[in-house]
């Protein structure tokens, strides 16, 4: 595995793959790797013939009082587990590299923002599409590799790719869970040892949300209930639970394809994320 720090010095490996007719895959993260992420890594290995990974925290998408400067960070392990999951290149930029300079130019996302975490977290989507169009850019991807347990960030960057024309394939791969369900995450380390032990309710409730869905129960019953289970059964606050369609994140209605399901969830240091994505069809 190659590391490499300079933007310039990665585009000049990747025009010589390129030249070779050498397919890219990428998976971009900020670091603190996870089985979550090397699940990323091992689809891409089995789509293309090198593997990009990105580990960038995004100072863009972190709001005042967000916890920016406390994202863990260990850049020595997660360059073991990079290279033993077989990634090719490990790009791992700094601040000044990624953001040299600031021309005032903003990417605003649409409406799908305004729900879930982008209700209460103003700006963060369009920090979000700042660093993903600067990567892709950089990396020119022929496939990117994206976890669903970001759900609405993943419909975002699926539209923006859609909309813009941007050549990359978006790849969907699916959440990956500790044994007693919890979304595998980078936040999960700063659970208290209590909270680690409750927080798998999170998962449980909209299971039982998915339930009441199929069932035909009515949306706002459903998010009351699976809101209700959370705050029963843990110490962690409510930020949002919603149901809506998918991927438009507009109110959910019986024509939809697909529903989400998804919550945030706040501790006392830490806030998780995590969701379900529902057929209509069952």
């Amino acid at each position: 595995m190659k590391t490499i720090r300079r933007i310039n010095e990665l585009q000049e490996l990747i025009d010589r793959n390129k030249r070779k007719n050498q397919t890219v895959g990428f998976v971009p993260t900020m670091g603190f790797l996870h089985a979550g992420h090397l699940s990323l890594v091992e689809q891409a290995r089995k789509e293309n013939d090198i593997v990009v990974m990105s580990i960038f925290v995004n100072p863009a998408q972190f709001g005042p009082g967000e916890d920016f400067e406390a994202y863990p960070r260990d850049e020595e392990h997660d360059a073991k587990l990079a290279s033993e999951a077989g990634v090719d290149v490990l790009f791992m930029p700094n601040r000044d590299e990624m953001y040299p300079q600031n021309g005032g130019i903003q990417i605003l996302p649409g409406a799908q923002a305004a729900s879930l975490c982008g209700a209460t977290r103003p700006g963060h989507f369009d920090g979000v599409l700042k660093v993903v169009l600067k990567l892709f850019n950089i990396v020119d991807p022929d496939h990117s590799y994206f976890g669903m347990k970001d759900a609405q960030q993943l419909a975002i960057i699926e539209t923006f790719v859609r909309d813009f024309n941007l050549r990359t394939k978006i790849r969907r791969v699916p959440t990956i869970r500790e044994e007693d369900g919890l979304a595998k995450s980078s936040r999960n380390v700063n659970l208290s040892k209590e909270e680690r032990l409750v927080a798998p309710v999170i998962q449980k409730a909209l299971k039982n949300g998915e339930l009441l869905f199929h069932q035909g129960v009515p949306v706002k019953e459903i998010e009351r209930e699976v809101a209700n289970q959370i705050t029963n059964n843990s110490s962690g606050l409510i930020d949002y639970v919603s149901l809506l369609a998918y991927p438009s994140l507009l109110p959910y209605t019986p024509k939809d394809k697909e529903a989400i399901i998804a919550c945030a969830v706040k501790f006392e240091k830490t806030r998780l994320i995590d969701n379900i994505i529902m057929s209509t069809k069952g």
